[in-house]
């Protein structure tokens, strides 16, 4: 793991233990990447709760709930499918903080709608401001998964600071 994402899988941990927060992920096109970079951090087991590896749409319908609406007319990677995936994350764990994240990594998958290094992530928890965004990375698979696992992580970071209340 490199050092960026070292220091922001520790920033996170400082966030959500500042507020008593556990976090849960489910993710798609980092294949549990976020999940590897909070637990490597030592004492993680006081904030994350549970990671959701769901690569399938079978799986992010079976695991997560998300809708299988949402993802005939949206796509595994798109906003709507992501919100549904950090919402079910929050359901069917007892984390009060969820990230989610599915996209086309590479070689192949991508589309001209949705080319390679298309990513759509989600942030969700009571008490915090939601948020999702489409985010295109440039570089290999390994460089559009790492560049995943930061924005993801990063923003778990973000809306922890943007709080409204208490959970």
């Amino acid at each position: 793991m490199d050092e960026e994402i070292e220091r922001l899988a520790q920033r996170v941990g400082v966030a959500l233990s500042g507020h008593g927060y556990m976090l849960a992920t489910a993710e798609s096109c980092t294949g549990g990447g976020i999940a590897a970079a909070v637990t490597s951090v030592p004492g993680s087991s006081g904030w994350f709760e549970r990671g959701f590896v769901t690569y399938s749409n079978a799986a992010k319908h079976e695991l997560l709930g998300v809708s299988e609406a949402t993802l005939i007319a949206h796509g595994a990677v798109s906003e709507a499918t992501v919100r549904e995936m950090a919402a079910g994350a929050l359901r069917h764990s007892a984390a009060q903080v969820a990230v989610a994240v599915s996209g086309i990594a590479g070689p192949d998958g991508g589309s001209a709608e949705k080319p390679v290094g298309t990513v759509c992530l989600a942030w969700d928890g009571a008490g915090l401001l939601a948020r999702s965004e489409t985010r295109y990375f440039h570089g290999d698979r390994a460089a559009v998964r790492r560049q995943t696992v930061a924005a993801a992580l990063a923003g778990v970071i973000e809306i922890v600071g943007q709080r409204r209340g208490k959970l």
